[in-house]
């Protein structure tokens, strides 16, 4: 057992100076011999754990998603009103987005070079992104049956908050805006604007 907990815990660690070094230099520019130097380990050693660049960024990335969603997990747990839920849900959404800033611009030319080769990279964001939609319906749902929410299609309103996190990214990746912090107002306006 304690094998397969270490081997886990190196991949980690691997997995967070490789998304390190993409974030720096760029998809295209980061090579796997300059992951396995940033690791302080051999290309040999690097290929115990994965088999190429992409599974290593694809990695990082599922990494990433999955510390937000243990947050977004724990705010769920919380004993609080469904709009509190949806406020400091969608506050840690844009916290990571202001934090991992350098990693959409690195992210957009991936998914553009994989649109290239005619992968669906809009599946591959869907797939990615499924269980923090599942967790904002959840909260809708209980908002609307606690009269906390004004009663419209829940499709609706998870659409509505998923686009203002896309334009948190876009503003980030593209306009290259130092923050997003004015959209924590426009969260909170789009937030009172369902309230019954």
């Amino acid at each position: 057992m304690a094998i397969v907990v270490e081997h886990d815990k190196r991949k980690s660690e691997i997995l967070d100076k490789a998304l390190d070094i993409f974030v720096e230099e760029g998809y295209e520019d980061v090579t796997y011999q300059k992951i396995a130097d940033k690791c302080g380990i051999t290309r040999t050693t690097l290929y115990v754990y994965f088999k190429n660049k992409r599974e290593i960024f694809q990695f990082s990335i599922k990494q990433l998603i999955a510390r937000l969603e243990t947050d977004l997990t724990a705010v769920l747990a919380e004993d609080i009103s469904n709009v509190e839920k949806l406020r400091k849900m969608l506050y840690a959404v844009l916290k990571v987005c202001e934090t991992n800033k350098k990693l959409f611009n690195v992210l957009l030319p991936y998914l553009i070079s994989l649109q290239k080769a005619g992968k669906d990279s809009g599946e591959r964001v869907r797939r990615r992104v499924v269980r923090m939609r599942h967790y904002m319906t959840q909260v809708f749902l209980a908002g609307q049956k606690a009269c906390e929410f004004r009663d419209m299609s829940v499709k609706t309103l998870n659409e509505m908050f998923y686009s203002l996190i896309e334009a948190v990214i876009f503003r980030l990746a593209i306009l290259n805006d130092a923050t997003a912090s004015e959209l924590y107002d426009v969260v909170d306006a789009a937030i009172e604007g369902i309230k019954r």
